[in-house]
């Protein structure tokens, strides 16, 4: 199933936006890890809509109902323990406006999968907040990815990020070389995680003039990992890339992924391009890092960093052209209901989550988690 991934740890996410509920199944994590519930929930926050001009006016609690997998500690009841069966979380929806959605059962929307899921499942799709294509879907894989994390951060290891770009408004860039675990911790206690404030800021009113126009804007969102061992990860297709990637582009509007330079390789000289080694305390470090602390699909102990593109939000209140699939005729949009002028700052956590999942999928399987 297309909703189902991974090999050491496995997840099966469930639910469409504006059904009863959505959710997902968490099958490989070990027996005795521990959750601080208090902790998930933080983190699951920061996924969800404030509302106000940045956001959604759609409001949800987001919270977890348990339904397997994990036990409260009867010491300390904010911290669940894992049984090592599999984990079940239930997230209710209560905010939603169906009718917002009538007019899309045979018009679609540019940009949306209103027509490819028309197309895919012979018209039984779920139209309503985009069914199972909506962004909804990633507050259950943030669920997972805040417990992925929490086990990561047992073995030492760091996921943060931040906005890089909103439209053409720049942060600050993390340094590929001392990224550290301070940096990444700052920018996870941010409403809007950037590097450069000020710069936040300018972003925060192009977001706003944006909506104001009825359109939106999309972004670029960058991404660290410290503190992983060299030598996670293997050649060809279960590379550390190829893992992150399956994961991260399942995040509706990311349309683009590069780890370290990137596309900035196709630039440079091979001796502008590589990363030279040297000796530190026994450790093998590298003076730069433009291959994003991999090579040959394995981790070389560097900070792990890559970047995502995402793009505007395809449902904006201006006039649009699009197409009547079922009559055949070509019509005029005007999309209603409540949709964010902007993804990015919601799809930071959604990013760290896909990149913590993938990394303790990997580590599952190595000797490492040992």
């Amino acid at each position: 199933m297309s909703s189902t991934w991974g090999h050491n740890l496995k997840i099966s996410i469930f639910g469409e936006s504006h059904s009863k509920g959505i959710g997902i199944v968490i099958d490989g994590v070990p027996a005795g890890t521990v959750v601080d519930f208090q902790a998930l929930l933080l983190f699951m926050a920061r996924r969800s809509s404030k509302g106000g001009c940045l956001d959604t006016p759609r409001l949800e609690k987001d919270f977890p109902i348990i339904q397997s997998g994990l036990l409260p500690d009867p010491k300390e009841p904010q911290r669940l323990i894992a049984c090592g069966t599999p984990i079940c979380a239930l997230i209710e929806n209560n905010n939603t406006q169906s009718k917002d959605y009538d007019q899309l059962r045979s018009v679609s929307r540019p940009g949306h999968a209103d027509y490819t899921g028309f197309v895919r499942y012979h018209g039984c799709n779920d139209i309503r907040g985009g069914g199972h294509f909506s962004g909804r879907l990633t507050a259950p894989l943030c669920f997972a990815g805040g417990i992925a994390k929490q086990y990561l951060r047992t073995h030492n290891i760091e996921i943060g990020a931040h906005i890089a770009s909103v439209g053409s408004i720049h942060d600050a860039a993390l340094d590929p070389v001392s990224v550290d675990w301070k940096t990444l911790s700052m920018l996870q206690e941010k409403f809007f995680p950037v590097l450069d404030d000020a710069a936040g800021q300018q972003m925060q009113r192009l977001i706003e003039k944006s909506r104001e126009q009825l359109d939106s804007v999309g972004g670029v969102i960058e991404c660290a990992a410290v503190g992983l061992p060299a030598g996670l990860g293997d050649p060809m297709f279960d590379c550390v890339e190829s893992k992150l990637a399956s994961l991260i582009f399942g995040i509706p509007a990311v349309k683009g992924l590069e780890f370290g330079l990137g596309f900035g390789f196709a630039e440079l000289h091979g001796s502008q391009a590589n990363d030279p080694f040297y000796m530190k305390d026994r450790v093998v470090k590298t003076t730069s890092n433009n291959n994003g602390g991999i090579l040959g699909g394995i981790t070389n102990g560097m900070p792990m960093l890559f970047r995502t593109v995402i793009k505007p939000t395809p449902s904006i209140s201006q006039k649009q052209q699009t197409v009547n699939f079922k009559t055949g005729e070509n019509v005029e949009l005007t999309i209603t209901g409540r949709h964010d002028p902007c993804i990015v700052r919601r799809a930071v956590p959604c990013i760290e989550s896909a990149a913590a999942l993938a990394l303790m999928d990997i580590l599952l399987g190595s000797d490492f988690s040992k």
